[in-house]
């Protein structure tokens, strides 16, 4: 009974908040699909095999919910879901992320970081913690409510007994957002 009424207060602040004619502060959703690629060891330039040159390494989605204080800054709490093919290891960061603009006009080139606790669901999920730091570029649509972000990211993940294993990568990521 406590999160239905979580989800509708969530809810009804949402909604209050998008009859505002153009949103400078407020809540926001985020969706976003991110990948990591690797280059092929056994890639040859006279190559019959049809491989390519670069592979998929690794797929994040990512689910934020967040607040943005003014035209430069937010803040976001994510959960999201990392597969790293190559290494079969699967990831379900929880973290807080601060986006900051970099240039204020009205596209916005961003810079942002994360830190947080990578959660423990079982043998499939590895248990340890995260950080990100990425550059983006924001692009609005006409109503300067919603918009489109793409960019890079990058990641690390400390895992295993006493967090000794690590995983560095680095992700082009596409987001929408929703204001």
């Amino acid at each position: 009974m406590k999160q239905l009424s979580t989800l509708l207060l969530l809810l009804s602040v949402l909604m209050i908040q998008a009859q505002d004619d153009e949103k400078t502060r407020g809540v926001f959703y985020k969706a976003s699909l991110s990948a990591t690629l690797t280059t092929n060891d056994n890639y040859t330039i006279a190559n019959d095999d049809g491989e390519s040159f670069i592979n998929l390494n690794g797929i994040f989605i990512n689910n934020t919910i967040g607040y943005q204080f003014d035209t430069r800054s937010s803040l976001g709490l994510n959960i999201e879901y990392d597969h790293y093919i190559d290494q079969n290891l699967n990831f379900l960061p929880v973290y807080l992320d601060f986006t900051y603009n970099i240039f204020d006009f009205d596209d916005q080139v961003f810079v942002r970081g994360g830190y947080g606790k990578l959660v423990d669901l079982g043998k499939v999920f590895e248990n340890g913690n995260t950080y990100k730091v990425g550059i983006g570029y924001r692009a609005y649509d006409d109503n300067f409510k919603n918009s489109f972000l793409i960019g890079f990211d990058f990641s690390r993940k400390r895992f295993g007994f006493r967090q000794t294993e690590k995983l560095s990568s680095f992700a082009i990521f596409f987001e929408f957002m929703l204001f």
